[in-house]
């Protein structure tokens, strides 16, 4: 198995704090997997592979990664271990285990560091003798150095240079608590309607806050699509409403901002325009490829939130 990997994102080295923080157990933060190689983020913001990934990459079988893991800590180690620790010892990390163990969804990870997996994928690449392989020599090629952890946190949609997994969701909440019972009886307004979009896009790597307010975008082509179809003479008028915005946020300094509501009897059609026209139509892409070229997304979120948000296709039988 030969994993294609085509462009990298550029980030920089993540800084690792130290301190008198307590030691919390590990979970994972993201997780994807691509082309059968599954990667994700542990929550102190280390990049990994899991044993069977880092297998594909290698170009060998699952259980020869399994077998370093169990060697790793053998009073008389293998050669083989000698050499990856050796290579490990160059970066100045030798970790007291090959892999973290961290449950997952009731099931047990095996999660190679990116640290770790390049030592193994440069064993397998150089050092390894019949078993290194041509696919084994290009996938460390690729991935040399800094760029094995570049590609994963690009792939899975995590920053390290804001490290907002420890509290994504801390600036939505807010606004949640300000707004959410705003909209006067028998109106629905876009923000609290907007709450899945939302979460999907903070799941996939999106740091929702003053710079990044996904439902003004949908609340202009919604109010713009009202006035292009009479939608007030089938529903009844719109109104507005005091929507606020938290003081961490700078549009707080002209609070309250006035926003439209919209009778509840069109919030089936509201829902159907949300998934026909804004998220299967081009206009969320659209929103989010112009994030990702003004530098304020990660280069793979428009990807990840897409797939979460806009279902595959299913054909019926013809």
């Amino acid at each position: 198995m030969h994993i294609k990997i085509n462009a990298l994102s550029h980030r920089k080295p993540e800084k690792h704090t130290k301190g008198n923080q307590p030691n919390l157990p590990l979970v994972i933060a993201r997780e994807r997997e691509i082309d059968g190689i599954v990667m994700g983020v542990l929550s102190d913001g280390t990049p990994y592979l899991n044993q069977r990934g880092l297998a594909a990459l290698c170009d060998v079988q699952n259980a020869h990664i399994g077998t370093i893991s169990g060697q790793w800590n053998d009073p008389d180690p293998k050669p083989r271990i000698q050499r990856i620790k050796a290579i490990l010892e160059k970066v100045g990390n030798v970790p007291s285990n090959a892999h973290v163990e961290v449950m997952h969804k009731g099931v047990v990870h095996y999660c190679y560091s990116a640290d770790v997996s390049l030592a193994i994928m440069e064993y397998y690449a150089i050092d390894a003798g019949v078993n290194v392989s041509e696919k084994a020599r290009d996938n460390y090629r690729i991935l040399a150095g800094s760029r094995l952890r570049d590609m994963i946190y690009s792939q899975v949609g995590y920053d390290p240079a804001s490290r907002q997994g420890n509290d994504r969701f801390g600036k939505w909440h807010e606004r949640l608590a300000l707004n959410f019972q705003s909209a006067p009886r028998g109106y629905f307004h876009v923000f609290n309607e907007a709450h899945t979009v939302i979460y999907e896009l903070i799941v996939a790597g999106a740091e929702i806050g003053e710079k990044f307010v996904v439902d003004i975008s949908i609340g202009q082509h919604w109010s713009k699509y009202w006035d292009e179809n009479n939608l007030s003479e089938l529903y009844n008028a719109r109104r507005k409403y005091p929507h606020r915005y938290p003081d961490s946020h700078p549009q707080s300094k002209s609070n309250p901002q006035e926003s439209w509501c919209y009778p509840l009897a069109a919030l089936g059609a509201y829902r159907e325009w949300l998934q026909d026209e804004y998220l299967e139509g081009g206009k969320f892409k659209g929103y989010l490829s112009g994030k990702v070229a003004k530098g304020e997304l990660p280069p793979s979120f428009a990807e990840l939130a897409l797939s979460a948000l806009i279902p595959a296709q299913i054909e019926g039988p013809h």
